[in-house]
């Protein structure tokens, strides 16, 4: 299994900051976001190997962050060519990028660079090995107007999932899914045939909701906390 993290945003919602820095390398508490996943998901045993998708812009940040990290698993650090937010290829694009480029056969363990979460990722890994389908994770959100900015799913007692709307004008459920997911192999090949099918390429969860109406999906239930850092008030939060 390898892990991808996904960071060729522009984070233009954090301007100044993310000028000349990318969001995940933003500093909290003395590490960057991006340390707290790596102290996290370095240590899940399934994972032997790590890859970063970042933009051209921000190639040579990572590259200097990477060069002072001691971590167990090599790190892969890819550059999807972009430079400005207009021209950013979208979260379902620059995964496809890493499965065709890299030649991807193993399962992946594919999330958002930018978030921070009070949790370990192993336990996600292991529900799904157990599942033997793809996964995402879910949580109770129960403002609805936040409901309407994200995914929202309905599953069953086993953690199927019976449906599954991006931004849903009215929420069938409570249940909100962040940036954290788990692909079969197999999943992964059909990116492609989504992409043509009007799977939006931007919001990292739109393959997901187009892979649920082909394939069966589970959902497991967040043990913790996350903290989505998507403007400077909420990052001066964390500080």
């Amino acid at each position: 299994m390898k892990s991808i993290i996904l960071a060729a945003g522009y984070a233009t919602r954090l301007y100044p900051l993310t000028l000349t820095v990318p969001k995940p390398l933003l500093p909290i508490k003395g590490k960057p976001i991006l340390n707290y996943l790596f102290d996290d998901i370095d240590s899940i045993e399934q994972i032997s190997e790590h890859v970063i998708i970042t933009n051209h812009k921000f190639i040579g940040n990572f590259e200097k962050w990477l060069s002072i990290q001691h971590l167990q698993h090599p790190v892969i650090l890819l550059d999807d060519g972009t430079n400005t937010n207009e021209g950013r290829l979208g979260a379902v694009k620059d995964l496809a990028l890493a499965a065709s480029s890299l030649s991807l056969t193993d399962n992946l363990l594919v999330l958002a660079g930018d978030n921070l979460i009070d949790f370990s990722l192993k336990g996600f890994v292991s529900f799904f090995t157990q599942c033997q389908t793809s996964c995402v994770m879910c949580y109770p959100e129960n403002d609805l107007a936040k409901q309407k900015k994200t995914a929202i799913i309905t599953k069953d007692s086993n953690g199927r999932i019976t449906s599954y709307e991006e931004k849903p004008t009215i929420p069938k459920n409570n249940l909100a899914v962040p940036p954290f997911y788990c692909y079969q192999s197999s999943d992964i090949k059909k990116i492609p045939a989504a992409l043509s099918d009007g799977c939006s390429p931007d919001a990292p969860g739109s393959f997901a909701a187009w892979l649920s109406k082909h394939t069966v999906l589970h959902a497991w239930e967040m043990p913790g906390h996350r903290y989505d850092i998507g403007d400077i008030n909420s990052y001066k939060e964390l500080l």
